[in-house]
Parts: C-alpha cells; sequence; structure tokens
C-alpha cells in the first residue's frame, strides 16, 4: 500500500487521516480535548483532528506561562477558505491566554518561489491579508506581523539550518524540488523559530496550526529545533493540524490556484452564492433515491461549508448531517440554505474587513518597528 502523500506546495489527497497519523507519527487530540474548557468549533467538530506536542501549550495556558502562534500566509491573493481555517485557529488559541503572541509571517519569499509573485507585489496583497486575520478577531496588541524578506532572522535561520540538511534529506522529506522551494522551506523553518530567540523572551512553546499538507514543514522545523538545541535553546515547535475541506468541485483541497471551485473572501457575495447553488453534492441520482436510502454528506462540499465555516453552531451541523444521512433534506434546499449562509458571512466580513485596513497598515508598521529595535 502506497504511503499517503503530503505535497505543501500542490495538492494531497488525504484520504485515510488515521493512517496519515500513524504514518507520520501526529499524535491524536482527543485525549487532550476534555483540557479545552470552551472548544472551538473545530474541536467539537473533528475538524483539528491531529497534534505534535499540544500539551506544552495546554500546560502554559494553565500555568499563565507565555508561549507564541506562530504561522503565515503566502501572499498571491486574498483569503479563501483554506487560508481562513488555520487563521481561525490563531485567533482561537491567541484568545486563550493573554500570555499568548502571534507571531505571523507575510510569506513573500515562497510565494516568489512557488507562484513567481513579486516581492512589491506581495507587500500591495498583504495589506488586505492582515485585515482579513484582524476581522476574523487577531488582537493586534498581541501579534507580530512581518515580511520573511525584511526580517533577517528568518533569513540568518534559513541560512544555519542550510548546513544542518542534506539534499537527501530535503527529497525524502518534500520530494525531487527545485532549490527556491528547499529554501523556502528551511525559511519557514526560521519563521518557526524565531520567536524562540533571546529578543523574544527565549525558548518557549511555539503552537504552528496548519492544514494537514504542511506537515513537512513541521517536522522539518522540529529536526531542526533538535539538531541546533545546544545552540539555541530550542524547545520542538508544537503543532495542530485541521482536515482539508472539500471544494465546490468534490476535489480535495481548496487552492487559490483554481477559484472556480472555491471562492475568497473577497469574492462577491451575490457570485460566491452563485458557485454554491452550482456545486457537487453528496446526492443520490434521483429524489426518490435520496428520500429512500438518504444522501452522503461525508463526502458533499455543501455539507463541509456547514461544518467547517457557516453553520450557526453544533447542533446547525448535526441536524444537516442527519437530515441529509436520513433522506429528509434534499439537495436543492442544502445549497440554498448554504448559499444565503455564504452571502451574509461574505457581507458582514467584507464590511469589517474595509474598516480595519487603517488598522492592518498600522499594525505592519508597529511590527516592523518593534522588531528592528528588538534585541538592541
Amino acid at each position: 500500500m502506497d504511503r499517503e502523500q503530503l505535497d505543501p506546495w500542490g495538492s494531497s489527497s488525504i484520504k485515510d487521516y488515521a493512517r496519515l497519523q500513524t504514518e507520520f507519527g501526529i499524535d491524536s487530540i482527543e485525549p487532550l480535548l476534555p483540557r479545552f474548557k470552551k472548544p472551538s468549533p473545530h474541536l467539537s467538530r473533528g475538524i483539528d483532528f491531529g497534534q505534535r506536542d499540544l500539551g506544552r501549550i495546554l500546560d502554559a495556558i494553565d500555568d499563565s506561562k507565555p508561549f507564541a502562534i506562530m504561522s503565515g500566509i503566502k501572499p498571491t491573493g486574498v483569503f479563501h477558505l483554506g487560508t481562513k481555517m488555520t487563521a481561525d485557529d490563531m485567533v482561537y488559541f491567541q484568545s486563550l491566554s493573554k500570555k499568548a503572541t502571534v507571531f505571523y509571517a507575510i510569506a513573500d519569499v515562497e510565494a516568489y518561489n512557488d507562484n513567481g509573485i513579486t516581492l512589491n507585489e506581495s507587500a500591495k496583497i498583504a495589506v488586505q491579508n492582515v485585515a482579513d486575520i484582524l476581522a476574523l478577531g487577531l488582537d493586534p496588541e498581541r501579534a507580530i506581523v512581518y515580511k520573511q524578506s525584511e526580517e533577517m532572522r528568518v533569513m540568518r535561520f534559513a541560512t544555519i539550518f542550510s548546513r544542518g540538511v542534506t539534499n537527501n534529506m530535503l527529497k525524502a522529506i518534500y520530494g525531487d524540488r527545485p532549490i527556491g522551494l528547499y529554501v523556502s522551506a528551511l525559511v519557514q523553518a526560521g519563521d518557526i523559530l524565531m520567536p524562540e530567540l533571546p529578543e523574544f523572551g527565549g525558548p518557549k512553546p511555539v503552537l504552528v496550526p496548519v492544514g494537514a499538507d504542511q506537515d513537512p514543514h513541521i517536522r522539518l522545523a522540529r529536526d531542526m529545533a533538535a539538531k541546533y538545541h545546544d545552540d539555541f535553546g530550542f524547545i520542538p515547535p508544537s503543532a495542530v493540524y485541521h482536515k482539508l475541506m472539500l471544494t465546490l468541485s468534490g476535489d480535495s483541497k481548496m487552492s487559490k490556484r483554481n477559484l472556480s471551485s472555491s471562492f475568497t473572501l473577497d469574492e462577491s457575495p451575490a457570485s460566491a452564492a452563485k458557485k454554491v447553488m452550482s456545486a457537487l453534492t453528496g446526492g443520490r441520482a434521483t429524489v426518490e433515491e435520496q428520500r429512500r436510502i438518504g444522501g452522503q454528506p461525508d463526502i458533499c462540499p455543501v455539507y463541509d461549508l456547514y461544518k467547517f465555516h457557516f453553520a450557526t453552531d453544533d447542533l446547525h451541523v448535526k441536524r444537516v448531517y442527519d437530515e441529509c444521512a436520513g433522506g429528509v433534506r434534499m439537495c436543492g434546499e442544502c445549497k440554498s440554505e448554504a448559499a444565503g449562509l455564504v452571502k451574509k458571512y461574505l457581507e458582514q466580513h467584507q464590511k469589517k474587513r474595509e474598516s480595519l485596513m487603517p488598522d492592518a497598515r498600522e499594525l505592519l508598521v508597529r511590527s516592523k518597528a518593534y522588531l528592528a529595535s528588538a534585541g538592541n
């Protein structure tokens, strides 16, 4: 049987998350769920399924000790639903402790190497990306936002780490890739470990929320933390993994590369609603068959919209699932309800994001000044 393939720069098709956990040593999140006083929708709905050393983060929360949350976005365009999922986890874990600081990288080096987006283009896109995560609830007073290309600490780490890897090691983790993508991976390892530098309080637990397909980056960063522990005192970074939602055409991963089968948070609400109405479903061939044996919500992109983002609460998710599987809910009415939820959400989010654009610019400027002075 072939191993599950994880491609952080392409389309990873993950059919069996339990098998994925076994093959790559990702621990289940279930034993830790009782420690969350108020689980996020990602936790209560089984979207966040796996973790590495998440207990360290929960210990820091319980003991009111500092920890960092680190992730970022590749500025190739505006947020889509996949990037929103990572942002939602960042906002949630930041909300659990006043001692949590978010480090948010604008991954312009990766955007250049993977997508050919110039650094100037990335800088323009970055402002709206930051406004999006502010609109999702990020507390800017406990957040540091930076562009990879301008942060010498991560670039310096990439240089240092390059001595600790071989071409065969990188090929084993990522497959055969252009050198530029290997460089981007080393820069991301620098992003993940930068919060542990002395100017940011020294070694501490760092949580990286990611989609399951991004695990290669986590493994590389943890390898570098172990290899350079004597030099920097690194604590291996922790991770929480979310499942990948289906695209509207039933593919396995939301992507900015194919927006005909997904939509962005900048999409016209009417256009997004129209895409939902045209989406593939897990419905049966006929209404009669659907009523008799029920639909298939587990393979339905429209059900995923409810589960991952737009249902009003967990009971709503359960009701949609049970009505579909029980043959009570028909695809047309289900799409219509989902389209309405999507339209309403986008209208509200876009209005809020627009109002936060000045705050996004201010956060970028303030973070740049802080990083320039840190350690001096």
